[in-house]
């Protein structure tokens, strides 16, 4: 590079001493940096983990393609890349994509949420529908100041993607938080972590969307000559929602679910007798997530608790207690005293409505995100507690909290109008709670009555 100083009427041509500037990727290099085989060269690890995760599946499942099929059509096309945007960043950021449509016919590297997707964000602007900046410089970010030099693309750090920093959940937060074109707030997850006390800099136990869903371990992370140990986080990035078709991984996923979901609510139970009735009381708290719970697209979550009384081998009552195959709403129109957890949104007429697209409010219940204790004092804001009253006496009482990603009426709709596979509706789980199984007896009580979770 040559720079002109300039004194006076005199010019003097001197030769700058840093290094060039780096000339941008031509389009060849670019589409090969947007390649996610092209990361597996040096981080197969990661492209393994990546691989299996809902990340990678977000433009292959079939449940948001029909979803998206139905609200182009309702909507005359004006849904545009409202759902791909976030399914599919890439495809859209390219203009592959306008509308989510085509995505069959699109090659696997304009696929899903992608290491470019994330890796190649320079700025955040805003906090929900993917605002994000893609710098497109071939310069890729990630948690390290000093990344290992190599012929792939330059690196450099970027508060973004440190977990440790609390700016990396503007990141995720721009597509896990989501308002609706009439100006629904439909997924606050993002913003449920802001409310949280995980958000507050003061606090000690601050912490990210990173720090619980990607954990790290010291490991190699490139396989790439002068790469030292690291620390390597997970790319398998959990949640509540699994593959429904085949996929790579799907049991490690499940598993890998289930882990995180078995130490995220708190739960007691108490057991009391008036004369004529079982009196039961239900406390519960958000002791886990950094956010509500259920979180995300609640309106399609389904999170019950069931219980069921014994006398001997007697059953006395049940409340939740949905069998399998069973859409849960249709046992929560039959029970009154069944405690439910999630969203229901409603269009302009007030009727019922499962498309997000014509959603004009919403009525949510759910656990909320953990807020601060007002100077160390349990306000009880954290804490949920039901009281359930049954005719009868009981000497064993079972208690357990389940969740299915979606519910099974939402997903019969698109069968019967999108042409959906029913098999995906048989593949969709129902998880338990791990912290929550409980089996009361008055053995197991205490002086209150009540029993702690069961250790699994």
């Amino acid at each position: 590079m040559i720079r002109v100083v300039c004194f006076g009427l005199a010019m003097v041509f001197v030769m700058a001493c840093e290094d060039p500037e780096p000339l941008p990727p031509t389009p060849e290099e670019l589409a090969r940096l947007m390649d996610p085989q092209t990361c597996g060269e040096c981080h197969p690890a990661h492209l393994s983990e990546w691989a299996g995760s809902m990340h990678a599946y977000a433009s292959e499942d079939p449940v948001f393609l029909a979803m998206n099929a139905k609200g182009q059509r309702e909507t005359g096309g004006q849904l545009g890349s409202f759902c791909v945007q976030c399914h599919a960043p890439v495809a859209v950021r390219t203009g592959a994509t306008t509308d989510g449509l085509n995505l069959a016919e699109l090659p696997a590297a304009m696929k899903g949420v992608t290491c470019y997707a994330c890796h190649a964000v320079s700025a955040v602007e805003g906090s929900h529908n993917n605002p994000l900046v893609f710098s497109d410089d071939g310069v890729m970010r990630g948690g390290f100041a000093d990344a290992a030099e190599n012929p792939v693309h330059a690196s450099s750090y970027s508060n973004l993607h440190d977990r440790d920093h609390l700016a990396s959940a503007d990141l995720c937060g721009s597509c896990h938080d989501i308002v609706n074109p009439l100006g629904v707030h439909l997924e606050q997850t993002y913003k449920e972590w802001k409310d949280s006390l995980f958000s507050d800099p003061t606090n000690p136990d601050r912490s990210t969307c990173n720090r619980c869903h990607m954990p790290g371990r010291t490991d190699v992370i490139a396989d790439y000559e002068g790469v030292s140990l690291r620390r390597h986080h997970d790319h398998r990035m959990p949640g509540v929602d699994v593959a429904l078709t085949p996929f790579p991984d799907r049991e490690g996923q499940r598993a890998a679910v289930q882990l995180s979901l078995d130490t995220t609510l708190s739960a007691r139970l108490c057991v009391g007798w008036d004369g004529e009735n079982t009196r039961l009381l239900v406390q519960m708290e958000n002791m886990g997530a950094g956010h509500a719970w259920p979180s995300g697209a609640v309106q399609d979550r389904r999170a019950w608790i069931e219980i069921i009384g014994h006398e001997g081998d007697t059953l006395r009552f049940s409340t939740g207690q949905v069998a399998d195959g069973e859409p849960m709403t249709n046992l929560k129109a039959e029970d009154p005293q069944m405690i439910t957890f999630g969203a229901t949104g409603y269009d302009a007429e007030g009727n019922v409505t499962h498309d997000f697209w014509d959603m004009v409010r919403t009525e949510s219940d759910l656990m909320p995100s953990p807020i601060p204790h007002l100077r160390g004092i349990d306000t009880g804001e954290n804490h949920r507690n039901y009281n359930l009253s049954f005719p009868g006496a009981v000497d064993r009482v079972e208690m357990r909290v389940r969740l299915r990603p979606m519910g099974l009426e939402i997903l019969q709709e698109l069968i019967d109008h999108e042409g959906l596979d029913p098999a995906v509706k048989a593949a969709m789980p129902t998880f338990d709670l791990g912290s929550t199984r409980l089996v009361w007896t008055p053995e197991a009580a205490d002086q209150s009555g009540c029993v702690p979770a069961l250790s699994r």
